[in-house]
């Protein structure tokens, strides 16, 4: 990839921005010369000119953001900055280039979302000429958007606050690609992804997250070069912020996945695009005959309960159950030749394009032995509990109108997920891209990035990629205590819950709330959250209760709050000051080893000549224990206690792979320890 920048004029050096006295120490807010801040900028400078690769562990208080906008700033090309949420990617372009602008004057920055996030005036359009919507409710939806539509100049439905993040009708108004006319659009020359794209191609730095990243390199990949694929431009270097979680997005894009939903909404679209147009009197009859023969398929599929299920009996299903996909199959067959009949309809060909995508990926998901995936199979409910017990109302296709009850969905999504991703990333980001920088506050396993290298197929040291650790700026020894309690059962033990709700309670009385208690699975958040609500007198919110947003603004404004988390608490959270004095986590957090990706990719390691447990499993959990940990000091005014609970970090042999890879925490198994930091915290406030 190369590009060619429209900024001409020169911009400070690293040093002249940088260092004691420079133009970071004038800004308005607090400064403190931060060696590994300027260490950071120089190594990203070099990569960037010498056109290598970096890696580079950043502690948190590093400030590693503007240690690579301004060196990607200063190359005069276009870079491409991907983060791992969208809540950084806000951060950066809502904050951190207006703080830079008002130290450099105006940079060309765009900030780029997937086409999901955006309206197509097309579809408005078409929707006021052929109203099909359901209920008051999705009327008044409709009117609001139709008027937002006149003032926007982006699009981006993040400016519609008052429109639900569940709306049924926003998913009929979107700019997915699927319907696209592309250049042949009558609207095309006033289409925000149009003017997102021409944007793009006048910028410095292109914001985006590894979600759209990669879905984006997917769809060039599938197309071949096509030259209307994909909406990213061409960069001369990409930066991969929250890089530890660049496997798992990858292997999302470079699956595939089906799903009943997917059927319904291939089937309603067609039936909204097509209504009342010439020759259009079988399409009724032949989307409803789709539908019901999808619901007998997914609905016949061999996992009846909810959650990830290997799929390894294919051929047995197709034995049993192969009329059930040989029918959908047709039904599939018979609407794309439908299509390709229609000639005269601008839509028929966007959904004839969906129609064969969707048959060759139920076809793969079906028929193929690609050696490098593992095939499973997902149930969800969507508008209730799920598997995990959490409130993912997320989808709600089916839901009820006129300010009723939201019905259930249930969704089974039939997947395939490539077991090692290396060689992919390695043949389409790190081979044609000249400068990748992966980078991240948490990226290294016992001081070393070996197994970064290996799952992202970086090779060994000295292939390419240069290595940089970047010690946080905060104080861990005076700011962090961590504390292991003796004599903890093993957490697989039936002593762990009354044992872990005993020692939770007396942290929480000596931290006076004030607290996170991260879990690794609902069931055991859940278990704990009812032994203890009716022994403690601090407010306790649960997850899966309400957005997590709004419980992250609810424990933030009362106070001494405690908050009960699983997964999504355990990065990306950021709650500075006293609100949050301590974290405690609860065990280890190895991936489950029954999960189908999981589990093949164990399998892989170990037919490789590998230790599944020791190369996979150990790593990704340290990983994740930094995360959890990582919550707690987010600026050099934080003070707290961190705890866990399972006591195999002392007792086993690989304890000490975490151990010897977190921050350097004073650590203690003594409970008066944790009193007098508290003691010692409290006077120091007092003063």
């Amino acid at each position: 990839m190369s590009s060619s920048s429209t900024q001409t004029r020169s911009l400070p050096t690293l040093h002249e921005f940088f260092a004691p006295g420079g133009i970071l120490s004038q800004s308005p807010l607090p400064y403190e010369y931060r060696p590994g801040q300027l260490e950071m900028a120089k190594a990203v400078e070099r990569a960037l000119a010498e056109r290598r690769h970096l890696i580079v562990e950043a502690g948190t208080g590093t400030g590693k953001t503007l240690a690579y906008l301004l060196p990607a700033l200063r190359t005069g090309q276009r870079v491409i900055v991907s983060t791992g949420t969208k809540a950084l990617q806000d951060q950066l372009y809502f904050r951190d280039v207006p703080f830079l602008e008002t130290l450099l004057g105006d940079l060309h920055v765009c900030y780029m979302k997937g086409r999901a996030n955006y309206l197509c005036r097309r579809k408005l359009f078409a929707l006021r000429d052929q109203p099909v919507l359901s209920g008051l409710e999705e009327i008044d939806e409709y009117r609001q958007i139709a008027e937002w539509e006149q003032t926007t100049e982006t699009g981006d439905r993040a400016e519609l606050a008052a429109l639900p993040e569940t709306s049924p009708l926003w998913s009929k108004l979107d700019a997915r690609a699927d319907n696209c006319l592309g250049s042949t659009c009558p609207d095309y020359r006033r289409c925000f992804i149009t003017e997102m794209r021409r944007r793009a191609l006048e910028s410095d730095i292109v914001i985006v997250n590894h979600h759209l990243f990669f879905a984006d390199l997917a769809l060039k990949r599938e197309a071949a070069g096509a030259p209307d694929a994909g909406i990213l431009p061409d960069a001369a270097a990409v930066i991969f912020d929250e890089a530890h979680e660049l496997e798992e997005v990858a292997s999302s894009y470079f699956g595939l996945s089906v799903s009943n939903l997917r059927f319904e909404e291939m089937a309603r679209d067609m039936d909204v695009l097509l209504r009342g147009k010439e020759g259009t009197a079988n399409i009724p009859g032949a989307t409803q005959q789709l539908r019901e023969r999808a619901r007998m398929f997914f609905a016949g599929l061999p996992v009846e309960s909810e959650g990830r299920h290997p799929f390894t009996n294919r051929e047995e299903f197709l034995e049993v159950q192969g009329d059930l996909y040989l029918n959908l199959r047709s039904s599939l067959k018979m609407l794309e030749t439908e299509m390709g009949r229609l000639t005269e309809i601008d839509e028929a060909q966007g959904l004839g394009k969906r129609l064969a995508r969707l048959k060759s990926e139920l076809e793969f998901l079906m028929e193929s032995n690609a050696h490098n995936m593992v095939y499973w199979i997902e149930r969800r409910v969507y508008g209730a509990r799920s598997a995990d017990g959490l409130n993912t109302d997320l989808v709600q296709r089916s839901a009820q109108r006129g300010g009723g009850p939201r019905a259930q969905t249930r969704a089974v999504h039939l997947q395939a997920t490539p077991i090692d991703v290396s060689e992919l990333l390695h043949e389409l980001v790190f081979e044609p891209i000249p400068t990748v920088v992966l980078t991240s506050a948490t990226l290294t396993v016992q001081g070393g990035f070996e197994h970064l290298r290996r799952r992202l197929g970086l090779g060994d040291t000295g292939q390419g990629a240069r290595e940089l650790v970047v010690p946080s700026h905060f104080r861990y020894g005076e700011q962090a205590l961590l504390y292991l309690p003796p004599e903890m059962p093993d957490p697989r033990d039936a002593e762990f819950v009354e044992a872990a709700a005993r020692c939770i309670r007396r942290v929480l009385e000596i931290t006076r709330g004030r607290a996170f208690c991260l879990f690794t699975s609902y069931g055991q958040m859940r278990t704990l959250y009812e032994r203890l609500l009716p022994e403690l007198d601090f407010p306790i919110l649960l997850h899966g209760t309400a957005p997590r947003k709004a419980l992250l603004e609810e424990f933030r404004a009362t106070p001494n709050a405690v908050l009960f988390g699983t997964s999504s608490f355990w990065q990306g959270v950021d709650v500075q000051g006293e609100a949050l004095s301590c974290v405690i986590i609860d065990r280890l957090p190895f991936a489950v080893p029954s999960d189908p990706v999981v589990q093949a990719r164990m399998k892989a390691i170990e037919e490789a000549g590998g230790r599944p447990f020791f190369d996979y499993q150990v790593p990704e959990a340290v990983l994740t224990l930094k995360q959890g940990f990582g919550r707690l000091i987010r600026s050099l005014e934080d003070r707290g206690v961190l705890v866990l609970l399972d006591p195999r970090i002392r007792t086993q042999r690989y304890g000490q792979a975490f151990l010897q890879s977190l921050p350097p925490y004073r650590m203690t198994t003594t409970i008066t320890d944790v009193e007098a930091f508290f003691e010692k915290a409290d006077a120091k406030q007092a003063q």
